[in-house]
């Protein structure tokens, strides 16, 4: 159910059967060039494939021209009612805008960035959430129900089409899951245009972690989104770990290392915790289209993740070395971690 229309910001294709995008967002101050830039090449080193960063004022948009010039990922300006702001983005690089046409003034505002984004081929996202649904739709529903969520949408996009725009995606976001993936569910029955999937103000580290798990989740598994922001409570980076990871668990990528470990249980003897951290942390960046387990005990290691393409079993201050099942050898239990990555550094 991926959107059947393609847009492009830079070069990272959106909707239309790309592959889906994972995406974060500034916090350093807007009128801080320096620090947005080392924040948007953290996150460009850490798989971020497109970065957005508020625009309210003149400063903001010299950051953003900044920021352009040290990252190959696509830039997004974030605007919130000044129009003027949309067409300082345009100028300055943006490769896409982000704004309620529904709240930047008159017919000639939305024309006038409708027309500078149509001319430099920037596509528009059109970004719903329940704090943002106008009020005469709010009236109608008695709350940002999904269906509020989805008639705000398509009022914002009425607007860009009466001016002949069309390279839009849609984002409709809430920060209850039920309500996030009603209201997507019903925007995809009813539109073509690429969707941005996220929960909003999902919450810290943890719980907005889970919550955006069950709510990305589940639409990418109905084939619904073809971007993602995971929103954390917590330093952006961990918004493109987390977002890479639910790609991983849903199967929508399936390139670098798929980790397999075994929840403990009392026939474990050595700190498989502490262990299984050290070895994902280790292998975040490795590339390597390979599945690595970490395993308790002899009896749920070469056995249970024998389809494992490498893996350590720990024993009592020991552990075993396999391959597919099969026992490479017997290693000692301070010797595991440095022998895994060995192995895996010869695959």
């Amino acid at each position: 159910m991926s959107s059947k229309k393609q847009v492009f910001a830079g070069s990272v294709a959106i909707g239309g059967g790309a592959p889906v995008s994972v995406q974060s967002m500034l916090n350093t101050p807007a009128e801080d060039a320096a620090a947005g830039v080392r924040q948007a090449q953290e996150l460009e080193a850490a798989g971020c494939e497109i970065v957005r960063a508020t625009v309210p004022n003149m400063e903001a948009a010299r950051t953003l021209a900044a920021i352009k010039e040290h990252v190959r990922i696509p830039v997004v300006a974030d605007i919130h009612f000044d129009y003027k702001m949309a067409l300082e983005a345009v100028a300055a690089g943006a490769d896409k805008i982000r704004i309620n046409p529904g709240n930047i003034g008159s017919d000639d505002r939305v024309k006038a960035v409708a027309d500078a984004c149509k001319a430099k081929g920037l596509p528009i996202r059109v970004g719903v959430n329940s704090g943002s649904v106008e009020k005469h739709i709010l009236a109608k529903y008695g709350a940002p129900t999904p269906e509020a969520l989805v008639e705000s949408a398509k009022y914002h996009i009425t607007l860009l089409n009466r001016f002949d725009f069309d390279d839009i995606v849609i984002s409709l976001k809430s920060s209850d899951v039920r309500t996030t993936l009603a209201a997507y569910r019903l925007m995809a029955a009813e539109t073509e245009y690429p969707l941005h999937v996220g929960v909003t103000e999902a919450g810290t580290a943890r719980m907005g972690l889970l919550k955006s798990a069950a709510g990305i989740g589940a639409l990418l598994l109905d084939g619904i989104g073809d971007t993602i922001r995971v929103s954390l409570t917590a330093p952006p980076v961990q918004e493109i770990y987390a977002g890479i990871d639910i790609l991983k668990a849903t199967g929508m990528r399936t390139d670098g290392v798929n980790l397999v470990s075994c929840p403990t249980c009392g026939r474990t003897k050595i700190d498989l915790i502490g262990l299984a951290d050290r070895v994902e942390n280790a292998l975040r960046g490795c590339k390597k289209n390979i599945t690595v387990a970490v395993m308790g005990c002899i009896v749920n290691g070469p056995g249970e993740a024998k389809e494992a393409d490498v893996g350590i079993a720990g024993g009592n201050g020991s552990g075993l070395l396999f391959k597919k099942g099969e026992i490479i050898r017997k290693v000692k239990e301070e010797e595991l971690f440095d022998v895994l990555m060995k192995e895996i550094e010869n695959m």
